[in-house]
């Protein structure tokens, strides 16, 4: 895994809504491009206090495990919007027993299919949320905020080279949307 890629503690993701996954796959092709991993199911276990306090805070913290290729993390995001942070972690599992024994509680378990390529210092995933649709998610991670707003513009270039356009950009994470559907679902 290009490390470098994943290190920083802001990052700055610009995610797309797609019609078409293969369509943007068959454009990826034709670009230069590594890749990383395909077509892993991810699980996410969101954790917060009992009282909801990280979320209202604006933050999130999840335990994810990647499969088929073995890797677990522990990520956190906020309260700003560019602020996320992740490490690697061995053991997933202790992860989460270490946090509710703490008092923390599962608010949300999400699974998705995630492919992620490398276009120069730019990662691009890929993600199918079963129930919701096709994303990608352009993005890079920096310790530098002074960078913050020259990256966005390279990633709308980028996005622009794929036909995506602002009209097709998402501002929900999948966290928000995965618990919308699951609000639809208990009408």
């Amino acid at each position: 895994m290009k490390t470098a890629h994943f290190q920083g503690k802001y990052e700055v993701e610009l995610k797309y809504h797609i019609d078409s996954k293969s369509s943007f796959l068959k454009t990826l092709t034709e670009i230069p491009h590594d890749v990383m991993l395909e077509n892993n199911t991810e699980c996410d276990w969101y954790f917060d206090s009992a009282d909801g306090a990280l979320q209202a805070e604006r933050k999130s913290l999840c335990i994810r495990t990647m499969e088929p290729s073995g890797i677990k993390l522990w990520i956190v995001k906020g309260p700003e919007s560019d602020r996320c942070e992740a490490t690697n972690i061995t053991d997933a599992e202790s992860a989460r027993s270490m946090l509710t024994t703490m008092g923390y509680v599962i608010v949300l378990k999400a699974e998705k299919t995630r492919s992620i390529y490398f276009v120069g210092n730019f990662h691009v995933t890929v993600d199918t949320l079963k129930g919701i649709g096709d994303f990608v998610e352009f993005a890079i991670m920096t310790d530098d905020e002074s960078k913050l707003a020259s990256y966005k513009i390279e990633l709308e270039a980028l996005a622009s080279k794929f036909g995506l356009t602002r009209s097709a950009l998402q501002t929900k994470s999948y966290k928000q949307m995965f618990i919308e559907q699951l609000s639809q679902q208990d009408i």
